[in-house]
């Protein structure tokens, strides 16, 4: 979530609460650009979780991992063909 800061309502200069209504970004934000960054954070998980398989030692988190992150570059191209189409 974004916080986005509004002047006090009595004019003065100190922020108020994060005002959602100004900046709806789940709104105004395109499905390709979605797809597009919540594949860039999936595939940079996978990558934690395998990195953390090969030290632990542990065969099951490793592939974890790894199919984390290919689902997340999945994700990723799915956003970038949207975006070739307008979506």
């Amino acid at each position: 979530m974004m916080v986005v800061w509004a002047p006090a309502a009595e004019g003065g200069n100190s922020p108020t609460l994060p005002v959602q209504k100004m900046l709806n970004l789940e709104e105004t934000m395109k499905q390709s650009t979605k797809n597009r960054i919540e594949g860039k954070l999936r595939e940079m998980k996978g990558k934690a979780k395998e990195k953390a398989g090969q030290v632990t030692n542990n065969r099951h988190l490793v592939a974890e991992g790894y199919v984390e992150k290919f689902a997340g570059k999945i994700q990723g191209k799915i956003g970038q063909i949207e975006k070739v189409f307008g979506r």
